[in-house]
């Protein structure tokens, strides 16, 4: 059953961003932008978390949970850190995700010819 409800929640963020992208006519980096902002303002409601107990990867594939990210570790850092730690917190739980976006990203124009 935890895959039935991780495609039901990560198919119904899919449908959300169909939405937008179809009836709204929003740009996908509108849409994207909006996904990672309700993420954390899940997070700071702590909705996102007990969606992710919920719906396990259907809730955390999605690129909201990359605001939800964001903010968790940004919010823990603080706790301990202070104002600084809010810096470090963001980096800290998601520096994997830029890191590999950069890297694959710089890869993919080496081998193919990029447009502009």
């Amino acid at each position: 059953m935890d895959y039935v409800w991780a495609f039901v929640v990560g198919g119904a963020i899919c449908v959300i961003g169909q939405i937008l992208l179809d009836v709204f006519k929003l740009t996908p980096a509108h849409v994207m932008a909006s996904f990672v902002v309700s993420g954390a303002v899940l997070d700071g409601f702590n909705i996102y978390d007990k969606l992710i107990e919920f719906a396990g990867a259907g809730a955390t594939v999605p690129i909201t949970s990359f605001g939800h990210s964001l903010l968790h570790g940004a919010m823990e850092q603080a706790d301990k850190n202070g104002l600084l730690g809010i810096g470090i917190g963001i980096f800290h739980l998601t520096s994997v995700g830029i890191a590999s976006a950069i890297l694959f990203g710089f890869l993919v124009a080496l081998i193919f010819k990029p447009k502009g």
